[in-house]
């Protein structure tokens, strides 16, 4: 059996300094209202910034199977705008706003097209092997930096 496009899972990627992540609501996104549970949003947002993550080149399987730490999420801030429904294409849009030495501040927003549905500000913390905090790798915080410059 020959490979075609579609065995390839999507994929973003950056409009300027933008990364951009599309996604369609599914039932399973959505409570007994047929809205999309206040907790997917979360979902979305991870999905989107580990695709931005592997983006700009930053394996972090590699980097946990190579002792090198990984991200963690340290604190989430969530703004819900407005409600995204069942079968909604949307695009989640997620910039770098701040590098520190041992974590990263991403603003991330969930479009529906030109409308914005819901506004989130991310603090992922980098953990070494031992699960406490630790610097960086330096080329990370460089690809960082000049994304945040953009």
């Amino acid at each position: 059996m020959t490979a075609s496009p579609f065995d390839t899972p999507y994929r973003g990627g950056f409009v300027g300094a933008h990364h951009h992540f599309a996604l369609t609501v599914y039932f399973e996104d959505t409570d007994t209202a047929g809205i999309v549970y206040y907790a997917n949003y979360l979902k979305f947002m991870e999905r989107a910034r580990s695709d931005m993550l592997r983006s700009v080149g930053i394996d972090q399987r590699a980097a946990k199977e190579d002792g090198i730490g990984v991200y963690a999420v340290a604190e989430a801030h969530v703004r819900y705008l407005r409600p995204a429904r069942l079968g909604d294409d949307l695009v989640i849009v997620s910039s770098v706003e701040q590098v520190r030495a041992a974590s990263v501040h991403i603003h991330q927003r969930v479009m529906r097209g030109a409308e914005h549905l819901a506004d989130g500000r991310i603090t992922a913390a980098f953990l070494g092997p031992d699960d406490r905090p630790r610097r960086q790798p330096r080329e990370w915080v460089d690809r960082f930096h000049r994304l945040s410059e953009d």
